[in-house]
């Protein structure tokens, strides 16, 4: 089961150039990445996967619409997959850890608690 939200990759390449605009004007990565709506790590990943495919053959500047999609959005989907899934299993992960903090700092909270009440009686 997928957690979170999936983009189209004409979507991610929206985002990416409203964030190269943002950074143009001098904001942080963590107000982009709140102006686009995602995590600070997916903003990373999505640059980390356009450079990816820039260095893959796509190098140089075209004009609007002449770059071959076909090759570029077969390879880019594949890896937007692959992200999504390690994205799923992450927010898993760190739900896990939260759920265990929670459990220990409960536990913790129940140890103090004896102590605090028999502190109050003397």
């Amino acid at each position: 089961m997928m957690v979170g939200k999936r983009h189209a990759s004409e979507e991610i390449s929206a985002k990416l150039a409203q964030a190269n605009e943002l950074a143009a004007k001098g904001k942080t990565q963590r107000e982009i990445s709140k102006a686009l709506g995602v995590s600070i790590m997916t903003y990373h990943r999505w640059k980390n996967m356009l450079k990816s495919s820039a260095a893959s053959g796509d190098s140089g500047r075209r004009e609007a619409g002449t770059r071959p999609r076909a090759t570029i959005d077969a390879s880019s989907e594949d890896a937007i997959k692959r992200l999504e899934l390690e994205n799923a299993q992450l927010r898993r992960l760190v739900t896990d850890m939260l759920l265990e903090k929670l459990k220990y700092e409960e536990e913790l909270r129940a140890r103090r608690e004896p102590r605090l009440r028999g502190s109050d009686n003397d």
